[in-house]
């Protein structure tokens, strides 16, 4: 059912997933295109933080260091203890604030994109951007969107 409309899109909202889904699969990526015309991959991923006001967060699929993909086909987005961990040099942005504190992206927060979770779903709500589809962008990439890792972690 992702991707129809639902009555929510009259007020700016649009259906994208569950919040189970989110939870079970640890991220889940759409693509949307900005007020410039640009297509951008997001990914959903979950908040745990007990004074979060929503269980997910949505963040444009890049670091903040380098043009970087966060999440990667053959794994989505890798998340340890709450961050998204950057596939080429390492950086941990938290889950739910997008803020760095190590590495090559440290003082840097993701850029963050509009979602609202009500009754366990998840809409975007930011007017912004417009819906595109569920995955990633069908523009070309230049590294084909995997990372030549220069990080110490192993995934």
């Amino acid at each position: 059912m992702n991707g129809v409309k639902t009555f929510g899109e009259m007020t700016g909202r649009y259906r994208l997933t569950d919040v189970e889904t989110v939870r079970s699969e640890g991220s889940w990526l759409f693509t949307v295109r900005d007020e410039h015309g640009t297509d951008e991959e997001v990914i959903l991923v979950p908040c745990d933080d007990d004074d979060a006001e929503s269980p997910v967060e949505a963040w444009v699929n890049r670091c903040t260091h380098e043009a970087q993909r966060l999440y990667r086909d053959e794994v989505g987005a890798v998340i340890r203890d709450g961050e998204i961990v950057c596939p080429k040099h390492g950086s941990l942005f938290d889950t739910c604030s997008g803020d760095c504190d190590n590495g090559e992206a440290a003082e840097t927060t993701l850029v963050s994109v509009d979602v609202t979770a009500e009754e366990g779903q998840v809409y975007l709500t930011d007017d912004d951007v417009t819906f595109l589809h569920d995955g990633a962008s069908d523009g070309d990439d230049d590294d084909g969107g995997t990372p030549d890792s220069t990080s110490h972690l192993r995934f």
